[in-house]
């Protein structure tokens, strides 16, 4: 979304390019599962945002009690 017209005029360049939350892989993937592009990048564009959601802070939390290394299984996708 970087490269958008919409994010270039609300962001500075060195913010678009340095504005970065690193994140665990399972964190990353989650993420995703629950938000679009556009909406991570309208509503959760720092990790106070993303730590304010609900779902995403239940699912840190119960990561959080896992061992290192821990990878959840993700659902199982149903072939059309």
């Amino acid at each position: 979304m970087h490269n958008k017209p919409r994010y270039q005029k609300r962001y500075s360049r060195e913010e678009r390019l340095t504005a970065i939350v690193w994140l665990c892989h399972p964190c990353h993937k989650h993420i995703h599962r629950l938000y679009s592009e556009r909406e991570l990048a309208d509503r959760f564009a720092s990790l106070e945002a993303l730590m304010s959601d609900d779902d995403i802070r239940a699912f840190v939390d119960w990561l959080a009690t896992k061992p290192d290394g821990f990878k959840p299984k993700s659902p199982v996708r149903k072939r059309r």
